[in-house]
């Protein structure tokens, strides 16, 4: 005999899901916190309730840091090619071609001119949703083009990092844009023109073995993962429990490798008053 009898009045198959479009609600990874994706863009992409910072896009640092309608992009379209006719699960050349229509991104890194509070400066930002913001030889390039114009123009240079590291698919091309990159940041200083590192979530690899960790200044994201190899691979090969919050932005604060961790919110008003002292 059962113990209760199922109505088939009460049961919806719709329910109130079908009320509430698609897409307009995310969870939160650092609090499981129901967030409406509105408010998210007002609170600059981070959780209102527990601070987690979302990853996020050139397009938004763009609107985030720089004056509204200052920022005038340099080498938009310049594209990768395959030099290494490089085959993994698809060819590269179709993997790049397959990620600029799903990004409409041209690579993984944007570069421009514009205004901070009316201060000009050269800025570059790394997206992660290109081939997980790796580094080939186009980044390497438009950022060290980037390098020139901010030291042949005299303006502050913001780098804004988020990447896994070296790209595999372009073998030891990418590898020798870490030692163009540091010559370049070189003259930069040389020249006595403020460079700004900025660090977010991921910062990983031979960007961090190079021009992310090469700053007069570098801030970074809370809880940022910064490093070369990754916790995990560093734990299997050590045998060892590293030590809590190892490789995120605070643990790196606290060792002297990152100089501010700063909120989202705060980060525009950081670089004004950073830039404002170092070009006293």
């Amino acid at each position: 005999m059962a113990w209760f009898k199922r109505s088939k009045e009460n049961i919806s198959s719709d329910g109130q899901k079908k009320d509430i479009p698609d897409g307009m609600w995310t969870k939160c990874s650092g609090c499981s916190e129901i967030i409406h994706k509105k408010q998210l863009e007002q609170n600059l992409f981070t959780c209102p309730k527990c601070n987690f910072h979302f990853r996020i896009g050139s397009q938004e640092y763009f609107d985030i840091i720089l004056d509204e309608g200052t920022l005038k992009e340099l080498d938009k379209k310049m594209k990768s090619v395959d030099p290494l006719r490089f085959v993994d699960t698809k060819s590269y050349s179709n993997r790049i071609d397959s990620t600029i229509k799903k990004t409409g991104l041209y690579d993984a890194v944007r570069t421009g001119e514009g205004e901070l509070n009316g201060i000009p400066v050269v800025i570059a930002c790394m997206d992660f949703a290109f081939i997980g913001g790796s580094m080939g030889s186009v980044v390497g390039e438009k950022i060290a083009r980037a390098t020139d114009v901010a030291r042949k123009k005299r303006k502050p240079l913001i780098v804004i990092s988020s990447t896994g590291g070296a790209r595999m698919m372009e073998g030891a091309l990418s590898l020798m844009q870490m030692a163009k990159m540091s010559a370049k940041l070189a003259q930069l200083s040389d020249a006595r023109i403020p460079y700004i590192s900025i660090l977010t979530d991921p910062t990983t690899g031979g960007v961090t073995a190079s021009f992310a960790m090469l700053g007069d200044i570098h801030i970074a994201e809370p809880a940022a993962l910064i490093g070369f190899a990754g916790p995990r691979v560093i734990k299997q090969t050590i045998g060892k429990d590293l030590p809590k919050g190892f490789q995120r932005s605070e643990f790196l604060q606290e060792k002297g490798f990152v100089d501010l961790v700063v909120h989202r919110k705060e980060l525009k008003d950081t670089l004004i008053k950073t830039i404002k002292h170092l070009m006293d």
